[in-house]
């Protein structure tokens, strides 16, 4: 394994390999793979390129093998299941679902990213991933509330019928007393009034 032969780089590979390896930008993996290429074209064991740049000897032969095989489509993209995983969502997702869906927060209608991410002690934008993977957008949940009235059904059906089968030679016209207000209750509480 550590006795493969010795990479033949051109020209034009060998420049976009030092640029790669400068790179502030892109990935440290990325950074990491143009750097034991460009070691080992120039003569460096797998042992010798692993203590130089603080990597297994193993991960220096996987990244030439990768090279070999594909070039620069095989060090620049990520195998399947590679990466980083986020361990938050898995952990906090179930308490952000549970509060999202089955709590409010203090003096809110809605939660917020920023008062749910203080609520469960995580960042609003692992707040924002949980929402977007269960397709939760709590800031658009629309509320509608029925009257506590025993007789409800009856009025509704009274009010409903007019609409339908108005009186003959009549005019059926209807009044909202106040836009967000119905006439027991408000249905959000009043926001609380801004300078200016």
């Amino acid at each position: 394994m550590a006795h493969a032969g010795r990479v033949e780089l051109k020209e034009e590979q060998r420049k976009r390999l030092e640029e790669m390896a400068r790179s502030r930008t892109l990935e440290a993996r990325k950074v990491l793979r143009a750097k034991i290429i460009l070691r080992r074209a120039n003569g460096e064991s797998f042992r010798d390129i692993g203590l130089a740049l603080d990597c297994d000897f193993k991960t220096a032969w996987k990244c030439i093998q990768r090279w070999e095989a594909d070039g620069f489509v095989g060090i620049e993209k990520e195998q399947p299941g590679r990466g980083r995983k986020s361990w938050v969502i898995s952990v906090k997702g179930r308490e952000i679902l549970q509060k999202t869906t089955q709590e409010k927060p203090a003096n809110a209608t809605h939660w917020s990213r920023a008062t749910m991410a203080l609520a469960a002690g995580v960042s609003e934008s692992t707040v924002g991933r949980v929402w977007k993977l269960n397709g939760l957008k709590p800031h658009r949940v629309v509320g509608f509330k029925i009257s506590n009235d025993p007789h409800f059904e009856e009025k509704l059906v009274d009010i409903v019928a007019l609409y339908l089968d108005p009186p003959e030679h009549a005019i059926v016209l209807s009044a909202d007393e106040k836009s967000q207000i119905q006439a027991l209750d408000r249905t959000q509480p009043g926001l609380p009034m801004t300078i200016g």
